[in-house]
C-alpha cells in the first residue's frame, strides 16, 4: 500500500525552506488535502507555524535524538488519516551532527522513513550552474531520493525556464516550479507574538496569500503526484499507548512567554497517567489548585520581562508550589522565570519568583546552541544516576549565580561534559530542553513522583 510523505529540503540555510514550506501546506489544504507536518531536528518555531497551517499538531523528527524506528513510528502515528505529509528540513540537506556524515541530517530523515525530497535551490545570478548545484547533491549519497527541484529567487519567468532546462537536462529531475525574488513574503512574527497572533488568527490572511503565490507559480499536483512512497508501520511498541492510569494531574505553563514543549513529552506524561491542565503565568494565573506537577517549559521570558515580574499572584502561586515539594521541571525559560531576575541588554532588571539564587543577563550574541547527551545524578526524581537522555539547549542568556549551587544533571556537547542547571528538593531546573522519546522513563518517573506527592498532600489533610 502507497502513502504519500515529502521532504522539503534546502540547499542550506536562508534558501527559504520555511517560506516555502508553509506555502506548498496552504496550497495543498486550499485545494481539500488533509496536511501531516514534520520538522528535522529540535525546532519549536517552525512546527507551530505547521500546525498553524495545516490544523494537525506538527511534531519533531529527529535522528540524533530518537532511534531510527523511533523516527519511523512517529511519522507513521502522526501521519495517520493525512492524504500527505511534508517534513521541513533543516539547515542544508547534508548537514547534520558531523561534518564527515549524514547523522542527524535531513538527508537521515529522508532515508529512514523513505521520503522523497524536494530540493529548494536559490538561483538567484545563476543558469547553468544551478545544474551543477543539484548534480552535486545527487552525487553526494546514493541514499537520498531527489525527485524534484524548486528554484527560488529568480529573476522572472524567463530565467527560470533557463534554469529549468539546465537542471532538467544534466539532472534528470523535474523542475516544478519557481519563486521569483522581492515578492514580500517575509514571514511575520517570527517569534515575539507568535503564539498569541496564531491563536487570534492574525496570520491567516498571510497563509492564504502564500498558498496563492505557491499555486501560481509551482505544480502543485505534480507535487503530490511525486510524493508517493511506501507506506509506514509502526514496527515497535506504541509509544504512547496507555499505562495505568495514575489520577494525578500536571498543570504546564502555556502561554506567548512560554510555549516550547515537545508534543511527545506531554503526550507521554499523559501515556504514563498524568492529566494536563493548562495555566498562564503571563495572564497572572495561579497553580491549578489539583497540580500534582508543574512543568514550567520554554519559551520567551525575557520578552515579556516586565509584565511576568510584575504578575505577583502567578508568581507567588508558583513560588509555594515549588517550596512545597510539587515535582517540578523548569526548561530554558522556565529556569530563567524561576531565578531571581532576568537584565535585559538595556539593563533594566525585572524581579523573578526567586527560588533559584542568582539571574540571568541577556546577551546579544547567542550563548549555547547544540544537541546534548544528559546524564542524571542522584536524588534527581527525574533523571536519576547512571540514567541517560538526549536533549538540546539553545539561549541568548547566561546565569550568573551568587554561590555555588547543586546541579542538576551533566550534559555533554562539542565542548565537552558540563555540569549544568539547579536541584533542590523536588525542583528539577536548566537550560536543557529534555525530549522524553530519547528516554521514555523519564515521563513515568515524574508521573510516579507525582503520586507520591499527592498520596502525601492527602494524607496532610
Amino acid at each position: 500500500m502507497s502513502q504519500r510523505r515529502l521532504v522539503i529540503a534546502g540547499t542550506g540555510s536562508g534558501v527559504g525552506k520555511t517560506t516555502i514550506t508553509i506555502g506548498i501546506m496552504a496550497a495543498l489544504k486550499q485545494k481539500g488535502y488533509t496536511v501531516q507536518g514534520f520538522k528535522c531536528g529540535p525546532d519549536y518555531i517552525d512546527p507551530s507555524y505547521h500546525t498553524a497551517v495545516t490544523g494537525r499538531i506538527s511534531r519533531n523528527l529527529d535522528s540524533w535524538m530518537f532511534e531510527h524506528q523511533l523516527v519511523r513510528d512517529i511519522a507513521a502515528y502522526a501521519g495517520k488519516g493525512a492524504d500527505i505529509s511534508i517534513i521541513e528540513g533543516v539547515m542544508g540537506f547534508f548537514d547534520g551532527k558531523s561534518p564527515l556524515k549524514n547523522k542527524g541530517s535531513t538527508a537521515e530523515i529522508s532515508i529512514i522513513t523513505d521520503s522523497p525530497v524536494l530540493l529548494i535551490v536559490n538561483c538567484a545570478s545563476m543558469a547553468r550552474s544551478a545544474a551543477a548545484i543539484v548534480k552535486g547533491f545527487q552525487a553526494l549519497d546514493s541514499g537520498p531520493n531527489i525527485v524534484g527541484v524548486i528554484a527560488n529567487q529568480v529573476g522572472s519567468a524567463g530565467h527560470f525556464e533557463i534554469v529549468k532546462a539546465a537542471i532538467e537536462q544534466e539532472c534528470h529531475v523535474p523542475v516544478i516550479g519557481y519563486l521569483k525574488r522581492e515578492q514580500g513574503i517575509d514571514i511575520p512574527s517570527r517569534h515575539l507574538g507568535l503564539v498569541p497572533a496564531i491563536e487570534r488568527g492574525e496570520l491567516r490572511p498571510f497563509f492564504e496569500r502564500l498558498a496563492d503565490l505557491i499555486s501560481e507559480t509551482i505544480d502543485v499536483e505534480r507535487l503530490y503526484v511525486l510524493a508517493e512512497t511506501t507506506e509506514l508501520t509502526n514496527q515497535s511498541t506504541n509509544l504512547f499507548e496507555q499505562h495505568k492510569k495514575q489520577e494525578v494531574t500536571i498543570a504546564v505553563a502555556k502561554d506567548a512567554a512560554f510555549n516550547f514543549y515537545y508534543q511527545e513529552n506531554l503526550e507521554l506524561l499523559e501515556a504514563y497517567g498524568a492529566k494536563l491542565v493548562y495555566f498562564s503565568p503571563l495572564n497572572n494565573e495561579e497553580v491549578p489548585a489539583v497540580a500534582s506537577g508543574l512543568y514550567l517549559g520554554g519559551g520567551f521570558p525575557e520578552e515579556f520581562a516586565a509584565d511576568l515580574g510584575g504578575n505577583e499572584v502567578s508568581k507567588a502561586s508558583i513560588l509555594k508550589a515549588v517550596l512545597g515539594g510539587i515535582p517540578t521541571l523548569a526548561e530554558c525559560g522556565g529556569f530563567m522565570y524561576l531565578t531571581e531576575a532576568i537584565v535585559l541588554t538595556s539593563g533594566a532588571q525585572h524581579p523573578m519568583v526567586g527560588i533559584i539564587p542568582g539571574k540571568v543577563r541577556m546577551q546579544q550574541k547567542l550563548a549555547a546552541l547544540g544537541y546534548r547527551e544528559i546524564t542524571g545524578r542522584k536524588d534527581n526524581f527525574l533523571i536519576g544516576e547512571n540514567q541517560q537522555a538526549k536533549g538540546h539547549e539553545f539561549h541568548y542568556s547566561i546565569f550568573e549565580e551568587e554561590e555555588e549551587l547543586p546541579f542538576a544533571y551533566e550534559t555533554k556537547g562539542r565542548f565537552g561534559p558540563k555540569k549544568e542547571g539547579f536541584l533542590q528538593g523536588s525542583l528539577v531546573a536548566g537550560y536543557t530542553h529534555f525530549h522524553f522519546a530519547s528516554n521514555p522513563e523519564l515521563a513515568e518517573r515524574w508521573v510516579k513522583k507525582c503520586v507520591n506527592y499527592k498520596q502525601k498532600a492527602e494524607r496532610i489533610f
